[in-house]
């Protein structure tokens, strides 16, 4: 099973592999105690289900994240840092970016480790893993001292160039343990073993603070599952898109910050293969947040480094704004854009959309706590989302409520009408979400009209035709589950591991031998790591990449290479590389001399995915008479039409619907735009294109 916490509802979808049925539960979030919204999808599966027939719990979360943004209940715990004597400033330091270049008054992030915590200690290595200083014993001892006055509940340890040579930190990481045995310890040689001071340095203390939080959650999380008799394995999702066992995430909660956004990535590029789609742009809009991400020649775009916590500007990442995070992750973009955001009229008087968030408590005002008018409530008013109830009737849905929270904004925009500005708030949301789908496409050098648009999340079908016409992209699919997507995701998701080592060298001047001991090295420390979470040898496979640049640059791009490392394998990694930062930044220099920075290893232990079950044929196009619940009158393509309401559950391959039209199921609503026509293909997603 797969269970995926989001920022209004937690999913849970389950798959059996004795007769390919899937089990689908969808309940509130608890934002406050994930863990409770999890285990009230466990337990309402268990009505039907026996705890003995769980072979496999996937999970991914937002516990990381949130920690890092300052969720109550989520406060991070005291760390103290050791550093080489001299350098405990470098977190402060850091690249001097600002994250608003135009203000003198702005503020850099907060240090997460206050500088009384950060202790120097007297040792040193150079960047060639030589010891110019030696570890000190009566300095490390007062480095324990001040351990011990500060209660720290957790350690982080960064060396200068202990990437070249960890003898000091693992002597230092020894030493901590056995006074300490109950306090976490990071060292940067095993969290992230790359030259660059402050990323190496940052990297290690967002996991060393991580660390406590997370086995906290994952461990009371386990226990109550373990309270509801269920003993199978558990696994995390991790940012890169793949699982990892809980005990490994505990020990690596860094790469947790982007779980929840990545599995909706992953079930996007299996259902693409699936499919026989290479090229998808994934589209998750949730309750709180939309999401972007890209999928090339069926696999997923992945970057090395992102700031977690930061600030985003139209979907784009500020720089300097988060902490430095050097762990693989799903690229994505995202924007404070969901059915929960809520709509105001500012200072100005213009109508803004966000980034606020109604959420799962008190959320939108359908929902009958919530007062304020969110992206949901104005496609109940337009009648595009069911006004009566959601969910399949189990969550009711108050219409009025809706109304009268946008009628509020009504004086203070006399233009408008209710109808206009319901329009007017479904645009504005259109409009920033658009934004994300060209960063991952059009900024990262990709046509978006050489994409198929996957659109899932409650809220992504009924806003996906929009967007395609945006961007021209030519064809949208919206999956069975759209709402329950992430979670089908987390069935999908192999087994990572990535082990990464620097080698900085001209390619030139490098021997092939000495690049592919490197990446046997970490190639038998990926095979340890996968045995230790259960994988099979038989199961594993590899991914060897390198992080080149022309000389004197200071950014990277990562190619990938073959197997085994010899001169021919060089030589076509090296024109793979110009040829890669020619689509990039739109030139090519093949006859400067190229740096490698860096050997990577990702370890991928295949799992057993979900097969997917063929839908029944009709022998005609029309759907069926059942089919057709209602005739609503609804808002689309600037004014009130007799739109069609389908019920999807009735729906069958071969099927043909032309827009306008709306189809309706337990998790989502999707809207077929006018001059669009869809088509149910033999899997049951539908497909969608213009006419």
């Amino acid at each position: 099973m797969g269970i995926d916490v989001g920022g209004t509802f937690t999913d849970l979808v389950a798959f059996d592999d004795r007769n390919g049925e899937l089990t689908r539960i969808k309940v509130p979030s608890t934002p406050r105690n994930p863990e409770e919204g999890v285990v009230d999808a466990l337990a309402r599966l268990l009505r039907d289900a026996k705890p003995g027939d769980i072979a496999l719990l996937s999970h991914s979360s937002t516990v990381a994240t949130n920690a890092l943004l300052g969720q109550i209940n989520l406060e991070l715990p005291r760390t103290v840092l050791l550093t080489t004597e001299g350098f405990r400033d470098v977190i402060e330091i850091g690249r001097q970016n600002r994250a608003e270049v135009y203000n003198l008054f702005v503020k850099r992030p907060r240090p997460l480790v206050a500088r009384h915590d950060r202790i120097g200690v007297r040792e040193r290595m150079d960047p060639f893993g030589d010891v110019v200083a030696k570890l000190d014993s009566a300095s490390l001892a007062a480095a324990l001292d001040a351990i011990a006055a500060a209660d720290a509940r957790a350690v982080a340890v960064s060396y200068l160039h202990a990437y070249a040579n960890d003898a000091h930190e693992r002597a230092t990481g020894e030493a901590i343990r056995k006074r300490f045995p109950d306090v976490p310890v990071s060292l940067s040689s095993e969290v992230d073993p790359e030259y660059r001071e402050y990323e190496r340095t940052s990297t290690t203390v967002v996991n060393a603070m991580l660390g406590p939080l997370v086995r906290a959650y994952l461990e009371r999380l386990w226990a109550r599952a373990r309270g509801l008799g269920i003993v199978a394995p558990f696994y995390v999702m991790q940012s890169n898109g793949g699982m990892a066992a809980l005990e490994v995430v505990a020990e690596k909660p860094a790469t947790t910050i982007e779980s929840g956004p990545a599995s909706g990535v992953i079930g996007a590029a299996f259902l693409g293969r699936e499919l026989g789609i290479e090229n998808v742009l994934s589209f998750d809009m949730g309750g709180t947040t939309a999401k972007a991400g890209t999928i090339v020649g069926g696999e997923p775009q992945i970057a090395n480094e992102f700031e977690a916590a930061g600030k985003s500007h139209s979907g784009r990442a500020v720089k300097g704004s988060g902490y430095p995070v050097r762990f693989p992750f799903v690229d994505l973009a995202e924007v404070s854009a969901g059915g929960g955001t809520i709509a105001f009229v500012d200072a100005g008087g213009a109508l803004r959309v966000g980034p606020l968030s109604a959420g799962a408590d008190p959320g939108p005002a359908a929902y009958g706590n919530g007062l304020q008018p969110t992206v949901t409530d104005a496609n109940i008013v337009l009648g595009r989302l069911n006004p009566r109830a959601l969910l399949g009737g189990a969550m009711k849905i108050d219409a009025a409520r809706s109304r009268a929270a946008l009628e509020a904004l009504l004086p203070e925009l006399p233009e408008l009408d209710l109808d206009r500005l319901a329009a007017g708030i479904v645009r504005l949301v259109d409009t920033e979400m658009a934004k994300i789908l060209r960063i991952v496409t059009v900024e990262r050098g990709h046509d978006p009209r050489l994409f198929a648009l996957m659109a899932f999340g409650g809220g992504g079908p009924l806003h996906a035709c929009a967007l395609a016409e945006e961007l021209s992209v030519p064809e949208v699919i919206v999956p069975v589950d759209p709402g329950l997507f992430s979670a089908f995701g987390l069935l999908a998701a192999d087994v990572r591991a990535t082990s990464v080592r620097s080698l900085v060298a001209l390619a030139e001047g490098v021997p092939p031998a000495t690049v592919e001991a490197a990446f046997e090295e970490l190639e038998s420390r990926g095979r340890r790591d996968l045995s230790r979470q259960r994988v099979e040898k038989r199961a594993i496979s590899f991914v060897r990449e390198l992080d080149v640049r022309y000389l004197g640059q200071s950014f990277e791009l990562t190619i990938g290479v073959s197997e085994p490392y010899d001169a021919a394998a060089g030589r076509a990694a090296m024109q793979r590389f110009h040829e890669r930062h020619e689509r990039t930044y739109g030139y090519a220099s093949p006859d400067e001399p190229v740096e490698i920075v860096a050997v990577r290893s990702t370890a991928i232990g295949a799992v057993r995915k979900p097969a997917l079950p063929r839908a029944a044929r009709r022998a005609t196009a029309a759907p069926a008479d059942g089919a057709l619940l209602e005739t609503r009158d609804a808002y689309v393509d600037g004014g009130r039409r007799s739109t069609p309401v389908f019920a999807r559950a009735a729906l069958r391959a071969g099927n043909e619907i032309a827009g306008p039209a709306l189809v309706e199921q337990y998790d989502s609503c999707t809207l077929i735009a006018p001059g669009w026509h869809a088509r149910i293909d033999d899997y049951g997603n539908i497909r969608m294109r213009r006419v």
